[in-house]
């Protein structure tokens, strides 16, 4: 491995009639037209939704460079086809259907978690880095778990949906975690033992396959990387950078932790639990709860500048630190994609104004 890890996200997209807000199952034509322009968009369990790759960065200004660069071919392409293209977790309007795509194993993914499956039109943020091995990154995995809740509180960004307020800053994970194998990840000993819960869930038919592997930490199957899932698509490109610029920090700071052999404190499932639930709930401009020492509710604004002191030596080794500290505070004082939806949808109560903002934002 580079002394350095490199880095990829892949980012979910919402498709969109411009005129209604309502979801449009037209993935396949826009992944043509993208295709038209030498990028490959990857079609998602429902057809109103698609899905972009980065090509593996050094910095976060090449991985800065790409995201701009594929939201944007990817928003062409769907306006090619009479559609508008969101970063938006769920659709902030009443959906009727989210048909599944025609493929053969999302039919059969359709066919064996029903309503669940039906009902998903869920767009997340997966940020991909490197490691030497699957054993570092189940460790890796065990070491990212407290900081989980925080990060999806960062990029929370499904507030509005079904044209109200939903009461959560990102609703999406609370739907999400109604998939079996969803949601923050057991601890594991071992890559092996790892091995064996997956099998366990396929053998009792909670996956279909070992790519619903959907825990919010996973080692990847096919490459030596961690991919971390726990995001809500994140409204602006400055927000998915940040995102990754952290969650890099935070495994080479993982790593780095494992190679002195410093021990892990114990966390509990219920405080796991209820810290996912928190950050759900009031997102980056309410509470968090402190997993690493008290237990106790804070503003999650001062955890995650916590954070990044932690990750600080990391930060700066890359060249990240300065980008950080400056992001995290433009985005305290203007706001995530929840908490620009919220504003947004209470000046009038119009649903409009909230996908005209969701559609600027994805482009910024």
């Amino acid at each position: 491995m580079a002394s350095h890890p490199t880095m990829g996200v892949e980012e979910e997209f919402l498709l969109v009639d411009p005129a209604t807000g309502e979801p449009v199952a037209r993935n396949e034509a826009v992944a043509r037209n993208a295709a038209a322009h030498d990028v490959k968009l990857q079609l998602e369990l429902t057809s109103c939704q698609v899905e972009t790759t980065t090509d593996v960065a050094n910095t976060s200004e090449q991985l800065r460079a790409e995201l701009t660069r594929l939201r944007q071919i990817a928003a062409e392409a769907a306006e090619a086809d009479g559609a508008r293209l969101l970063a938006v977790g769920l659709p902030p309007t009443v959906p009727h259907q989210f048909p599944i795509t025609d493929n053969p194993r999302y039919r059969d993914i359709a066919e064996k978690f029903g309503m669940i499956a039906h009902e998903q039109g869920i767009c997340g943020c997966h940020v991909h880095v490197e490691v030497p091995d699957r054993d570092a990154a189940v460790r890796v995995s065990n070491r990212l778990r407290p900081w989980l809740p925080l990060l999806l509180a960062l990029t929370a960004n499904s507030a509005v949906y079904r044209n109200t307020d939903s009461g959560y800053a990102s609703w999406r994970s609370i739907l999400w975690q109604r998939w079996p194998s969803a949601g923050p990840p057991p601890h594991f000993e071992s890559a092996d033992e790892y091995d064996a819960v997956v099998r366990m869930l396929l053998d009792a038919g909670a996956m279909r396959d070992d790519g619903m592997v959907y825990w919010d930490v996973r080692p990847s199957a096919n490459f030596p990387t961690i991919e971390v899932r726990v995001a809500d698509v994140p409204a602006t490109v400055a927000e998915s950078v940040l995102l990754a610029a952290l969650i890099r920090a935070a495994v080479m700071t993982a790593l780095e932790a494992e190679r002195r052999g410093e021990g892990l404190a114990p966390l509990s499932p219920y405080a796991l639990r209820a810290a996912y639930w928190k950050s759900a709930h009031d997102g980056l401009d309410g509470q968090a709860i402190d997993l690493a020492e008290t237990h106790a509710s804070m503003p999650a604004i001062k955890l995650l500048n916590g954070l990044v002191d932690q990750l600080q030596p990391a930060l700066q080794a890359v060249g990240d630190y300065d980008m950080v500290r400056t992001e995290l505070a433009r985005i305290a004082e203007h706001g995530n994609g929840a908490m620009r939806q919220r504003r947004t949808w209470q000046r009038r109560h119009d649903i409009d104004d909230v996908l005209a903002e969701a559609a600027a934002a994805t482009l910024e």
